[in-house]
């Protein structure tokens, strides 16, 4: 058995025990996220992540622990394959280039499966209050990164005085989130496009005049 941490109460876990607990929780992302999670069981994950029952129950004492870990996982999932592209969202050519990237890989998916923190907030958030609060520090984190770019033009004097970058990052959240939604819906990658252009054509308008 793995020690536990005297201070958090986590488990120790040797080299070859993360990569078997990142293995599971990697499984079961996908099975949830692809079945939802009501529709994934701790018997379909064992299966396909090739372990054992005892192996699952090692590494999490019940159901509602893996969905924790999956929910982790998925927070740094999507928002850290972003990370590349936060760090030039101080422009609106890094603004256009995030916006890109996001409906290139809806086309490379054919627009399925939505946004993976979507899918589950719209699953648990009404059922599970620690999924929920999980799920809302994900997108916290995703506004976050968001913010810094806007909150950098602003301190750059790129944004007219009354702009809000925080408004604006949230907004521009809220849109990319709901063109993802109805591009999952519509198999079709025009509602995402129209809801980001739409903000970056209100960030362009919020910008100050420059001189030639």
């Amino acid at each position: 058995m793995s020690p536990v941490n005297a201070v958090s109460g986590e488990l120790k876990l040797t080299v070859k025990g993360a990569r078997t607990r990142l293995r599971i929780v990697t499984v079961a992302a996908g099975l949830m996220h692809a079945n939802g999670v009501a529709g994934t069981t701790i018997e379909q994950v064992r299966d396909a992540a090739g372990v054992s029952s005892s192996q699952v129950y090692h590494y999490f004492a019940d159901k509602q622990a893996l969905i924790k870990a999956v929910i982790a996982f998925q927070n740094d999932a999507v928002v850290g394959a972003q990370e590349p592209l936060f760090a030039h969202l101080d422009t609106l050519e890094g603004l256009r280039a995030w916006r890109d990237a996001i409906v290139e890989l809806q086309r490379q998916r054919q627009c399925r499966g939505g946004c993976p923190l979507g899918t589950l907030g719209g699953e648990l958030a009404e059922v599970d209050a620690d999924a929920r609060a999980g799920l809302a520090e994900g997108f916290s984190r995703w506004a976050a990164a968001i913010n810094r770019g806007y909150a950098a033009m602003y301190d750059r004097g790129d944004l007219v005085a009354d702009a809000d970058p925080g408004r604006l990052a949230t907004a521009t959240l809220a849109a990319l989130q709901g063109g993802l939604l109805l591009t999952q819906l519509n198999r079709d990658t025009e509602p995402l496009e129209a809801a980001l252009d739409v903000i970056l054509d209100h960030v362009r308008s919020l910008q100050v005049p420059r001189g030639d």
